[in-house]
């Protein structure tokens, strides 16, 4: 038995939609959903950011004071010009994380600048005019700064995935460019999406559905809009899922409509791990684009999206029951 969904207002004129869910059974409610606002990638870019001041705080003091430096780390007054030499390694690095979108070099020199660090305590620890306790000290101090600085490369240098598929719609270019444009009409055929809400300024906050219940947001930006022909947007920075996007509406061979192509590469939180997580869970792109391809030519060739309700494909696992007849008619 077929179930539709939608059926009024979800045509590509319309100004008013339901939008698509998956349901819970009966006799289930709903429940509660956390949301995680700040996200894994948000919290490294803070992080990166932290890391930047401190280098800069840390090298500014190496240059102005070296003699103070010396001996609080427990070595003689005449290492002036390395201390100084340090601490200018030190700002070329902060800077270079601040001015960074993706500060993945700036703190990766950090790295470098740790094991040069640690290199030069572990020297100055075996002089017998070296105060052992302080360098001992400093030393365990480095350490645990190059282990938020190894953390925070590593998380940054995640390899991107790159995700893309195509489809033949039976709609001119120009219809599926305006509707797509319209960023709020994509939880129409994308289940995986929550909400998106267009802020202004070609900007719009998106929320997506993630595995345990919980969800994500981000906000984007459209980088590229040739109209009636392509789209391109990215997320900004801080986001929990950083990726970009296009969609190319290109007139199929033989006037058949629009082939419509979809491209996007992203940073999987967690690199591999993560990726084959969220496969688990039914939340990898590779397995929603060809479902929300097919959801999105439905919604444009015939208004509606149309699926069997025993169906596993694109709703998730847990929410699916056996299909049954429609409430009212009895089973007939």
């Amino acid at each position: 038995m077929l179930s539709q969904h939608n059926r009024q207002g979800v045509g590509p004129g319309s100004a008013q939609h339901t939008p698509t869910r998956s349901f819970t059974p009966r006799g289930r409610q709903q429940r509660p959903v956390r949301r995680d606002r700040g996200g894994k990638h948000g919290r490294t870019v803070w992080l990166a950011r932290a890391l930047g001041w401190f280098s800069i705080g840390l090298g500014l003091a190496e240059v102005a004071a070296p003699r103070e430096v010396a001996k609080l780390v427990g070595v003689r007054g005449d290492h002036r010009i390395l201390i100084r030499l340090l601490g200018m390694r030190e700002i070329a690095s902060g800077i270079g994380i601040l001015t960074q979108r993706r500060p993945t070099e700036g703190v990766w020199s950090r790295v470098g600048g740790d094991a040069i660090d640690l290199a030069c305590l572990g020297a100055a620890f075996m002089s017998p005019r070296a105060r052992q306790d302080r360098v001992a000290g400093a030393t365990a101090a480095v350490l645990g700064v190059t282990l938020f600085d190894v953390l925070c490369a590593r998380q940054l240098s995640r390899p991107a995935a790159r995700v893309q598929q195509s489809m033949i719609i039976n709609r001119s270019p120009a219809e599926l460019y305006q509707f797509w444009h319209d960023f709020q009409n994509l939880p129409r055929f994308m289940y995986h999406l929550e909400s998106v809400r267009m802020i202004g300024q070609g900007r719009s906050h998106w929320v997506a559905k993630a595995p345990a219940g919980t969800t994500v947001e981000w906000d984007a930006v459209i980088t590229v809009d040739h109209p009636n022909s392509l789209i391109g947007w990215r997320s900004l920075e801080g986001a929990d899922v950083e990726h970009t996007g296009s969609v190319r509406f290109e007139p199929a061979p033989g006037g058949r409509g629009t082939m419509v192509t979809v491209e996007i590469t992203y940073r999987p939180p967690g690199g591999v791990i993560g990726r084959g997580l969220a496969k688990l869970f039914g939340e990898a792109p590779e397995q929603q684009m060809q479902d929300d391809l097919r959801r999105f030519k439905q919604v444009m060739e015939t208004g509606e999206v149309i699926r069997s309700e025993g169906s596993l494909q694109g709703m998730g696992v847990i929410a699916q029951r056996p299909a049954q007849p429609p409430a009212g008619r009895n089973g007939q």
